[in-house]
């Protein structure tokens, strides 16, 4: 399992300590500086149901200078998710992705974390 974080993102390091106090091992990707590929972002949209807007860091500062929101609706599927994995201050996080397993995560929940990654905590 690989999981996107931003070390000055306090979301990301609540998920990191939960993923430790699990005893699940991940790999930490620093996503300023390796956003997430394109094929990893396309399933993590299938995952969200194609929710496009749930991929995004809505809140954050380049969100809001490049006017994202205004901007959505006219992008391509394809344009979206060439933009997330050139910019990784816009991907929502954090991302974890399990390619293995066909898991994707994004943001932080800790029922649904529980429930997607702890046999029997459904």
């Amino acid at each position: 399992m690989k999981i996107y974080v931003y070390q000055g993102c306090t979301t990301c390091r609540k998920a990191l300590s939960w993923l430790r106090s699990h005893h699940l091992e991940v790999e930490v990707i620093p996503i300023r500086e390796i956003p997430p590929s394109v094929a990893e972002l396309r399933a993590v949209l299938r995952a969200r149901g194609g929710e496009i807007r749930a991929l995004f860091n809505t809140s954050g500062q380049d969100y809001r200078a490049m006017d994202i929101k205004s901007k959505l609706s006219g992008m391509s599927e394809d344009q979206v998710l060439a933009l997330l994995s050139k910019h990784g201050n816009l991907v929502k996080r954090p991302l974890l992705s399990d390619s293995k397993t066909n898991r994707y995560l994004i943001g932080f929940q800790e029922s649904e974390w529980a429930a997607a990654l702890i046999p029997n905590a459904r």
